[in-house]
């Protein structure tokens, strides 16, 4: 693995407090997967923020 991605892996582990690096990669998975599925049934994804209000993404795969 790349240094930066492994970089990537270890700040992600401490961010969600995962018990192990392969647990940061399932939940990963498990969020991209939703994602997709929501993106073939023609859905979108909003993030809302009190300083930004709502952005809707189209995601595209």
């Amino acid at each position: 693995m790349p240094e930066q991605s492994y970089n990537r892996l270890v700040t992600l582990r401490g961010k969600i407090e995962a018990s192990s690096h392969a647990e940061v990669i399932r939940r990963a998975l498990q969020l991209y997967e939703a994602l997709i599925e929501e993106a073939e049934k023609g859905g979108d994804v909003s993030i809302r923020s009190e300083k930004d209000g709502e952005v809707r993404y189209r995601p595209i795969f």
